[in-house]
């Protein structure tokens, strides 16, 4: 069963539809009472700013079981502002707010430039950094991913970077570190591509509750 958290995020609904498409359990959790031990995944997505999403965790008091889940071991994948929360700070906005800080790094805007329309909306491609990464099986290098934002994060630390993006600038478009995965674009947006990714996901949690004692 897969956690999707729900705090306000506008595409929550195309999430909900893209979990069960991949043949996903899935039920939506909105406050601490709703988390149970029966979840051996969960999924972060969002759109909008970063302060929003932290302040809506904390609000909601969410904040503290989305980080037992993950540092629990159990299989977490964060999407767009759900993968940006992952982070230690963004400049969005003069953000004072503080991430999950699961990865080390901060999130920054797209350079000003005039021949550069931000925020990136639209298609592009993901240029494979490692091969190993279990959500990206079957995933072509330079697979197109629907993308929407202004801000991306940068990773402290290379090692976990699984692909990058070229806007402008090349940067992270997704990570992997042991339990915890996240892409800054929509999977659910991503037709083929997205779909292959929720599959592998819910195929992972799927294998995981059947290990799990």
């Amino acid at each position: 069963m897969i956690a999707l958290v729900d705090y306000g995020s506008g595409n929550i609904r195309s999430v909900h539809k893209a979990l069960l498409a991949a043949g996903a359990e899935v039920a939506m959790v909105r406050e601490p009472n709703d988390f149970s031990d029966r979840f051996d995944g969960m999924v972060l997505p969002g759109v909008g700013a970063f302060d929003d999403c932290i302040s809506a965790m904390h609000r909601q008091e969410l904040w503290a079981a989305i980080k037992a889940h993950i540092a629990s071991g159990k299989l977490f994948l964060g999407i767009c502002v759900g993968y940006q929360a992952l982070f230690e700070k963004s400049d969005e906005f003069n953000s004072c707010a503080t991430g999950l800080e699961v990865f080390k790094g901060r999130v920054v805007r797209f350079p000003t430039d005039p021949h550069l329309k931000v925020p990136q909306i639209g298609w592009n491609q993901i240029e494979l950094s490692r091969t190993d990464c279990p959500l990206f099986e079957g995933i072509k290098d330079g697979s197109y991913a629907y993308f929407v934002h202004s801000f991306y994060p940068e990773p402290a630390d290379d090692e976990v970077i699984v692909s990058r993006t070229d806007y402008g600038v090349r940067f992270a478009s997704a990570v992997w570190r042991d339990n915890v995965y996240a892409t800054q674009f929509h999977p659910e947006k991503s037709q083929d591509v997205g779909m292959r990714m929720l599959q592998n996901f819910s195929g992972m949690v799927s294998r995981s509750a059947a290990l799990a004692p």
